[in-house]
């Protein structure tokens, strides 16, 4: 068989195992091992596998994962992200859907702590799926809500799937951190936009809670000055060229953890809790790295990327047209595949295909980490929807599905904008790295 037929098999078989449920990493391990033994030799699929497992394992860029995914943990086990939710809802609690769109508010502040969309849809989904059912919401706008507001966790930095492309590319984790900024407020802003409209087309679904007196409103955004204070220290940083990515997750774990224990809302259980919680994430995740380190020499050496570029550029769609090509396929491999696995799955077969098309590595991973937040809500895997379902398990899952589709919405339209606008992505990391 050609090493062209060996690559096709090999991909064949990864979806197979995937498909029965076989954990990511271990489906790459062992398509990747032994591709390479096929490919060419045992010895150099057992020293590349020794190799990369070391090599990822001591790169200190890879420190940003721990050290975000524990402030963010921290933050949740303390109840920090609870202001959050609180100051967004004395503000505009009181306005028809305000307490939806408080939670979008809510979602995005604690997006930047703790760089997950499962954590913040969780988080969020205890803290305010109760507060709407108390004032009468439509469950399939308060579910939606929360499930759609909890994606923006990967797209607002810090972010975890930006760490990942990085990785993966060998881009700039800063540049990526701070192209996010912009894209994640232009779509926190559509999502309110489509709370708003529902709410005035169907103002049963959002009814106003209760006004809030001027001293409770002053009171609850000082309660969450703190946090924010965490936000600007930390992503603030990095655009200011105060630190690094790896010194600005430090800064901000050590903060959180600060806040915490001189508010006494952190005991040493909570954050033992918080750093095991972190450790077991961080595994996970440097598990699917190393494995998507063993399936991308595997590809290499099949060809695979270059037939498919071929493939595409026969198509003779050009520039924006092979772009559009590949988000869709990202969009339709959202409803049947996790976000972290389709990094690892295809950005070494369509990044070659994009750079050699001149598009913006930067622009492109904006776009992708996009579209991988629209499969967090895409039916059938739809990871956040079913997050929200373990919260609110009395919500029937197609309602919920209904309920994100106007969110689903916002976000084909932010795609659409980020595309026509790539400077919306890049005025800042332009501006920042020159």
């Amino acid at each position: 068989m050609s090493a062209g037929g060996i690559g096709i098999l090999g991909v064949g078989i990864l979806f197979v195992l995937l498909a029965l449920r076989v954990p990511v990493a271990f489906a790459m391990f062992a398509v990747g091992f032994f591709g390479i033994a096929a490919l060419d030799s045992l010895y150099s699929a057992t020293s590349l596998l020794a190799s990369e497992a070391f090599t990822l394992g001591t790169s200190p860029e890879l420190v940003v994962i721990p050290l975000f995914i524990l402030m963010g943990n921290v933050a949740s086990i303390s109840g920090m992200s609870r202001r959050l939710y609180d100051a967004a809802y004395a503000v505009i609690g009181h306005v028809r859907g305000g307490l939806a769109s408080a939670t979008v508010i809510g979602c995005g502040g604690f997006a930047a702590l703790s760089g997950s969309s499962v954590a913040s849809a969780l988080t969020m989904g205890k803290v305010a799926l109760s507060e709407m059912e108390r004032f009468n919401y439509d469950p399939r706008l308060s579910t939606g809500v929360v499930a759609a507001g909890g994606t923006l966790g990967i797209l607002i930095p810090p972010s975890t799937g930006f760490v990942i492309y990085a990785i993966l590319t060998e881009q700039s984790i800063g540049r990526l951190f701070i192209a996010g900024i912009l894209p994640g407020l232009l779509l926190l802003a559509l999502f309110v936009t489509a709370i708003t409209v529902i709410c005035r087309l169907r103002p049963q679904m959002g009814p106003p809670g209760p006004a809030r007196p001027v001293r409770e409103k002053i009171a609850a955004i000082a309660g969450a000055l703190p946090i924010l204070g965490v936000i600007v220290a930390s992503i603030g940083g990095i655009y200011a060229g105060l630190f690094s990515p790896i010194e600005a997750a430090a800064v901000g774990a050590g903060l959180v953890i600060a806040l915490g224990a001189l508010g006494r809302q952190l005991s040493l259980r909570q954050l033992w809790a918080a750093a095991r919680d972190s450790v077991v994430t961080t595994a996970t995740v440097m598990l699917i790295l190393i494995g998507a380190h063993m399936i991308s020499p595997f590809l290499a050496l099949s060809h695979v990327p270059d037939m498919v570029g071929d493939l595409i550029a026969a198509l003779g769609l050009g520039r924006t047209g092979t772009l559009l090509v590949i988000l869709a396929i990202y969009m339709l491999l959202g409803c049947f595949l996790e976000g972290f696995a389709m990094l690892v799955l295809t950005l070494p077969i369509f990044f070659p295909v994009v750079t050699a098309l001149g598009v913006d590595p930067i622009w492109f991973g904006v776009l992708v980490v996009l579209t991988l937040e629209m499969g967090l809500i895409s039916p059938p895997v739809g990871i956040n929807v079913f997050i929200v379902k373990s919260v609110a398990p009395q919500v029937a899952l197609a309602d919920i599905f209904r309920g994100v589709l106007p969110f689903w919405a916002m976000m084909l339209l932010a795609v659409g904008i980020l595309i026509a606008f790539p400077g919306i992505a890049l005025v800042l990391p332009n501006s920042m790295f020159g």
